[in-house]
């Protein structure tokens, strides 16, 4: 039996709660650790990824030359999986295995985050399309290949489950990266996943819409007044202003979104727990039977956290200066796409070997390639690939 040792004490987490001690195990059986949990070695194998490391240059919102202080989608994760284990833990659910899917839950995303994304989607329509959830299936099963006995990072059921379903269900028809790994190792894609899945997805919302409006304000994209008719900021300075009034604006605009982000954190931990009192379940199968989600924000946050992403997506995700970066890094993704198409020969020779089969089996060695590339690496093969010069502004 797997040892449970490092991982949550089991009396002190719910009936509900994924315990790796009763984990479904892994595809290729392997001797337990005398002194971590499956869910542990999940973890840090996730961590000690070359895909998770890629992470650190790859475009949150901001592209990376833009400025040394925005997010990227390393500091995102990581901002992910602590607010993960805070939920988890005052939940009672399995920390490890929260956090590792919190790790995991970006894995699959291109450079030029969700332009990039859009962009090789595009490009990959007619052969099956891509998308970021089911590439991270892919990377972690198969494409991180540095292991003497398999492929991937041979990660538990449990883990595979959350990263494959966070978002929910997956319905048919499913995309090729996910469909394949499915048939040999059935993740149950029609269920909800785990509760420690559920968390890591509303540890995702929480993230981003606290340090997108951070970013934006050091982006100068708009004003800590320009939010203050936010029903949630405004609660927030009006309570910093009343307990330090005069502070200086660095400081105001910190307490001020930190009270946004505890204010998020501690209204999932409420409404979750009276969600999963109220549903009855004692243990992650009544979870996964419920027919839905049972960690979420109470319907006055979500009604407020509505307003801030339609504000985000007027005032910074459709910014003039944003859209032109979306444009020109799109051209990047499009472009680099169709010249390692039209040969081979240009990506780099383990590549390059493995893209000698049929269209759509060469269409897939191209887009796993340029998924995986950093921001900083697309830039600077575009000029080398496709022999034009870079499509951006001020970028050398």
């Amino acid at each position: 039996m797997t040892s449970n040792t490092g991982d949550v004490n089991r009396s002190a987490m719910a009936a509900y709660a994924s315990d790796a001690a009763r984990s479904r195990g892994r595809l290729h059986a392997e001797t337990p650790s005398a002194h971590r949990s499956a869910f542990h070695r999940d973890r840090d194998r996730i961590l000690h990824a070359q895909a998770f490391r890629r992470l650190k240059h790859k475009t949150q919102v901001f592209v990376e030359h833009e400025g040394d202080y925005y997010r990227t989608r390393l500091t995102h994760s990581l901002e992910v999986a602590q607010v993960a284990r805070t939920i988890a833990r005052s939940l009672g659910l399995n920390q490890e295995l929260t956090e590792a899917v919190a790790l995991a839950h970006d894995l699959g995303h291109t450079p030029f985050g969700h332009t990039g994304e859009d962009a090789l989607h595009a490009a990959m329509a007619p052969y099956g399309g891509f998308d970021h959830n089911a590439q991270a299936i892919r990377i972690v099963t198969q494409l991180e290949a540095k292991y003497a006995e398999f492929d991937g990072l041979n990660l538990t059921w449990e883990c595979l489950e959350a990263i494959a379903k966070h978002n929910g269900p997956v319905a048919p028809p499913l995309h090729y990266a996910l469909a394949a790994y499915n048939r040999v190792h059935d993740l149950e894609l029609a269920t909800h996943a785990s509760a420690e899945a559920q968390v890591a997805a509303i540890s995702d919302d929480v993230a981003y819409n606290n340090h997108d409006l951070d970013d934006g304000l050091r982006a100068g994209l708009f004003t800590l007044g320009d939010i203050s008719d936010l029903p949630l900021v405004r609660e927030a300075i009006c309570d910093v202003d009343q307990r330090y009034p005069g502070l200086e604006p660095s400081r105001r605009q910190h307490e001020s979104l930190r009270r946004v982000f505890g204010a998020m954190v501690e209204d999932v931990i409420v409404e979750s727990t009276r969600l999963l009192e109220r549903s009855g379940a004692q243990s992650v199968e009544d979870i996964r039977a419920l027919g839905g989600p049972v960690v979420r924000f109470s319907a006055g946050m979500f009604d407020q956290l509505k307003d801030i992403r339609a504000f985000l997506f007027e005032r910074m995700y459709r910014h003039a200066s944003v859209m032109e970066m979306r444009v020109a890094t799109a051209t990047v993704v499009s472009d680099l796409f169709a010249a390692c198409m039209g040969d081979p020969a240009l990506m780099p020779t383990d590549w390059a070997d493995e893209a000698d089969g049929d269209e759509t089996a060469r269409a897939r060695v191209v887009s796993d390639y340029i998924s995986g590339m950093t921001d900083r690496y697309a830039l600077q093969k575009y000029e080398v690939i496709t022999g034009k010069p870079l499509p951006l502004h001020g970028v050398a």
